[in-house]
């Protein structure tokens, strides 16, 4: 039998051996394979972004990373798959615009957005507004004069939420009617608009950048906040005179409560490191995307300045915010 002093030591041991191997469990995520799931279809800027870092990380930890695309239905199929999933090796690599206006544009969600855990900003997508090549167009002040002198002869498309709504408000604001045209695929509206069967696009710019360098679109400018290093004459719409569309296209990566902190931390770290490697981000930045890396109070806090933005475009607009599920 132990006498006092030897079980005290056993129990002391006992607590060091505990509190050795609980870090170093931690630290061992990823255990297996990683899925970053994608709301848009394969050839996107996001989706570019996602195969690159999935590339760089899988080498990192050892582990494979697959990107899975799982486009359409508002981007509540892709949000919805990983949050149901309770897969703490499941991940979403998503712009925040696809969700944070998910609010003021469904009467009701089917998912609580609470249960998104912001875990790393990756990139800042270009957000432009485009018209076709063939518009007299020139500058955004142009696009404005054209549809104020001709009400309703001109139209106009967006396909992710947040883009649609921020435009709608541009509209509202400038007093201006612009028909808008529906599309589910953000491709097929890039398509459209390169034939001319619409006269102007908000979008990503990795969309419209094909139909950019075949010569049948033209950007007037971007809704960043601040100019883009690669493409130095193409004006912010701040710059061009109109703040009303100034949004940022953030880029990160969101999981659920069941990926423990020390592998929020690590992935935050290892997609810090990867983003300081000049090649990604030259790479990147061909494709209409900025190196923004930050970690996950950094994404957390910009998304809530992003969804004040967009509560302020609701106002604008007279939608009052669904409830959650």
């Amino acid at each position: 039998m132990l006498n006092r002093r030897s079980l005290f030591a056993v129990l002391l041991c006992a607590c060091a051996s505990i509190a050795t191997l609980a870090p170093a469990a931690a630290q061992t995520w990823p255990t297996r394979t990683v899925r970053f799931i994608v709301p848009l279809g394969p050839g996107s800027g996001v989706d570019i972004t996602a195969r690159m870092f999935a590339d760089r990380l899988s080498q990192k930890w050892g582990q494979s990373v697959i990107v899975e695309n799982k486009p359409g239905g508002d981007s509540f199929i892709a949000i919805t798959s990983v949050l149901n999933a309770h897969d703490d090796h499941m991940l979403l690599f998503i712009p925040a615009s696809s969700f944070t206006a998910h609010a003021y544009l469904h009467d009701k969600l089917p998912y609580n957005p609470k249960d998104m855990v912001p875990i790393a900003r990756v990139t800042n997508t270009l957000i432009a507004v485009a018209v076709n090549s063939q518009l007299p167009a020139k500058t955004l002040g142009d696009l404005v004069k054209m549809s104020r002198d001709e009400p309703g002869k001109l139209n106009w498309a967006s396909v992710t939420g947040a883009n649609e709504l921020l435009f709608d408000a541009f509209l509202k604001k400038q007093n201006l009617q612009m028909a808008k045209v529906p599309y589910k695929n953000p491709v097929d509206a890039a398509n459209d608009l390169a034939e001319g069967r619409i006269q102007s696009y908000v979008s990503a710019y990795a969309i419209v950048r094909p139909r950019i360098a075949a010569g049948k679109v033209r950007v007037l400018a971007l809704t960043n906040h601040k100019r883009a290093p690669q493409f130095p004459d193409i004006p912010t719409a701040e710059e061009a005179g109109f703040p009303s569309l100034a949004f940022d296209g953030l880029v990160g990566i969101i999981g659920t409560k069941e990926v423990p902190q020390a592998g929020r931390d690590r992935i935050a770290a290892d997609v810090k490191q990867i983003a300081a490697d000049p090649e990604v981000a030259k790479r990147l930045e061909a494709t209409g995307q900025v190196i923004s890396p930050g970690d996950g109070a950094e994404f957390a806090k910009e998304i809530d300045e992003q969804r004040d933005v967009v509560a302020d475009i609701g106002k604008t607009l007279g939608i009052k915010p669904a409830a959650t599920q």
